[in-house]
């Protein structure tokens, strides 16, 4: 397990859009280079550098993003996976109900999909399988 730590997990529609730019185009992306993928992605609207700097210093801060000085420049990267990301965020959820975790969990349960329910017989599976 990969001990993260992390600020906040939360992102708004831009970190989203970003993250999945540091995702798939990284590790090292300079401001430029996260404004050209916007734009090959046919971002709706073209941002400002100084948008988009702020966006990765937002990151940066919360430690989803990592930051590496390059001359006078930053280059940005991903501080963890997605799926990291995921069950940091899915652990952070846990935390806000600690008195009662396992009705939070049947709540959640009680929704999920016989795919999702399958995906989490897999998964415990495979963690008694690591533990054993």
């Amino acid at each position: 397990m990969v001990s993260m730590s992390l600020r906040s997990t939360s992102l708004g529609d831009l970190e989203r859009v970003v993250m999945e730019i540091l995702w798939s185009e990284g590790p090292g992306l300079s401001v430029r280079d996260v404004i050209d993928q916007l734009a090959q992605r046919d971002h709706d609207k073209e941002l400002a550098y100084t948008t988009v700097m702020t966006v990765l210093d937002r990151l940066s801060k919360k430690g989803i993003a990592e930051r590496t000085r390059d001359g006078r420049a930053w280059r940005y990267s991903a501080a963890a996976s997605r799926e990291q990301l995921a069950a940091t965020a899915l652990r952070s959820a846990l935390d806000t109900v600690k008195a009662d975790r396992t009705a939070a969990m049947l709540h959640f349960l009680d929704d999920a999909s016989p795919g999702e329910l399958d995906d989490l017989r897999a998964a415990l599976a495979e963690v008694e399988r690591r533990r054993a």
